[in-house]
């Protein structure tokens, strides 16, 4: 793990900038859901931020294959000692892309680092102002209240100061939301009157830059011709989009995309020795959960949630989700790899104790609710739907009555935002190797913006008092103590942490799986 809190933090610039060389095949990746739109600031899905990753960068980044920090559009960083004050020296000569609509008329500045940023912490701002807008990720991590000021320095230097020490903030100034925007394009979208197009139409500094999208289809990226780094070698990088697991792979065996997103457990085994293919894997930072609507009856009791919980028999579920017994039951918010992870949480299956607690709670007959399942296919809940009916099952036993509900991805996510449903399946992938990624996201009050989520003043307590820690024996011992509160209360009902398979046809170059298991196209070929 990289150090929590250096005194002071000064990285060199990445050496060197790739030259043109003899541009390699087109590159196709097949795609599991359709971005919810191209704006990074807005959503904070996996499918976004694999589409807009291409063609977009933030001020650092993550080192391939891992969670170490490395300049990208700041060259150098420092980090005051009490872990208030960010200040970033910016990279000069940095051009945002040309479309057809818009031409820069000068390279990356510090006025694009404020936009991107005070978009975040002003509602008075005049994007905001213009184009209303919910940046559901800068909001769950309180971005508004955490910062205090953010200061142009000059022309290539700006400074973040925070209202109280966070020694886990510089890495969000790697994530996707954090990509930066030009200032100068979002000005002439509000000139004439066409912010939203903001989201439609991206322009960023990333080596790929938009060409078109179909939704549900395709979208289709080209390289950007004055990238800083050097032109990419792949002419076109394209995303196919298919909702149904075993189409990508199908597709990936006929040769029409040479790299998918992860793959459900059942079919590592289908290509598993096959010619021509490689399996990258990786025990990547993830987890899926069921998560309460902590504002309707009858999940709004505790006692409710945990009868719920222990009469699920994971064991099962397991067998039939996860034939090849790669995959960990979760206990906790985060995976047992990550510094913090109490390692007394265990589960519980007890279906006569269920039935008690429906009984303490007023509810000695049952109740009956609606149980959502994941639209789509991921690594720590291949199938949702597969899931959804062994849990019904479960609940069925105790009284329990659920009704099994799903929706296109994107209506998914925005049902689940308005808090119509009573149970609803999720997941999450960190991205730093952090605690904090886990729970200020998901769990902080800051998340809980319309009391669906959870917001426990205890947790809060000892999620705070983490973050402004630098030793890192007392953070872990709060983290521990805050998982503690996390069981009791049962916001989440913990179901999987996976081994990530990416699979990749022959001929691809320089693909790196990230532990989160997001893709990076940047410097990847097809020879």
């Amino acid at each position: 793990m990289r150090p929590l809190l250096p005194l002071l933090l000064s990285v060199a610039a990445l050496a060197g900038t790739a030259t043109r060389a003899e541009a390699a095949l087109p590159l196709v990746y097949c795609a599991d859901a359709s971005p919810e739109g191209f704006d990074p600031g807005l959503w904070d899905s996996s499918s976004t931020s694999n589409a807009t990753h291409p063609m977009f960068q933030g001020l650092v980044g993550f080192k391939r294959g891992g969670t170490e920090l490395e300049p990208v559009l700041a060259t150098a960083w420092t980090v005051s000692p009490d872990a208030r004050v960010f200040t970033f020296q910016l990279r000069r000569g940095v051009q945002f892309h040309t479309t057809p609509d818009f031409k820069p008329t000068r390279p990356m500045n510090a006025d694009d680092v404020l936009f991107t940023y005070q978009r975040f912490v002003d509602p008075k701002h005049p994007w905001n102002q213009a184009v209303p807008s919910t940046y559901i990720y800068p909001q769950n991590l309180g971005l508004a209240q955490a910062i205090e000021k953010i200061e142009r320095l000059g022309e290539h230097e700006v400074r973040f100061t925070l209202r109280s020490p966070n020694v886990t903030f510089l890495s969000t100034f790697a994530m996707s939301f954090a990509s930066i925007h030009s200032a100068e394009y979002a000005g002439q979208l509000l000139k004439r009157g066409e912010g939203s197009l903001l989201n439609r139409r991206p322009v960023g500094t990333g080596p790929y830059q938009f060409r078109s999208y179909a939704k549900d289809d395709v979208l289709r990226l080209e390289p950007h011709p004055a990238y800083w780094n050097g032109v990419q070698r792949t002419p076109k990088l394209i995303f196919s989009i298919s909702r149904e697991p075993s189409v990508r792979v199908q597709k990936l065996l006929a040769g029409e995309c040479h790299i998918t997103a992860p793959l459900r457990d059942v079919d590592v085994a289908a290509l598993q020795g096959r010619k021509g293919i490689t399996l990258l894997q990786k025990q990547a930072l993830n987890i899926s959960y069921l998560a309460f609507n902590l504002k309707r009856a009858p999940v709004n009791r505790r006692e409710v949630r945990e009868a719920l919980d222990i009469a699920i028999d994971r064991n099962a579920i397991f067998k039939a989700l996860f034939p090849r017994g790669d995959a960990l039951q979760a206990t906790s918010a985060f995976p047992p790899v990550i510094p913090g992870f109490n390692k007394t949480l265990k589960n519980e299956y007890d279906p006569d104790k269920a039935k008690r607690l429906l009984a303490q709670a007023g509810y000695p007959n049952g109740f009956a609710i609606d149980l959502w399942a994941l639209p789509v296919a991921r690594p720590t809940n291949p199938n949702g739907q597969l899931m959804a009916q062994l849990i019904q099952q479960d609940w069925a036993r105790i009284g329990v009555k659920a009704t099994i509900k799903t929706f296109e991805w994107g209506e998914y996510l925005k049902r689940a935002n308005n808090g119509e449903h009573h149970v609803y399946m999720s997941g999450w992938s960190g991205e730093t190797g952090d605690a904090d990624d886990f729970l200020t996201p998901n769990l902080s009050c800051a998340a809980n913006r319309t009391g669906v989520k959870f917001c426990h003043p205890e947790f809060e307590k000892l999620i705070d008092e983490a973050r402004v820690t630098t030793d890192e024996a007392q953070r872990i011992a709060l983290y521990e103590q805050a998982q503690v509160v996390f069981k009791r209360e049962r916001p989440w009902m913990p179901m999987a942490h996976s081994t990530v398979y990416i699979p990749i046809r022959d001929g691809v170059k320089g693909f790196v799986m990230a532990p989160n298991g997001s893709v990076d196209f940047g410097g990847v070929v097809r020879e």
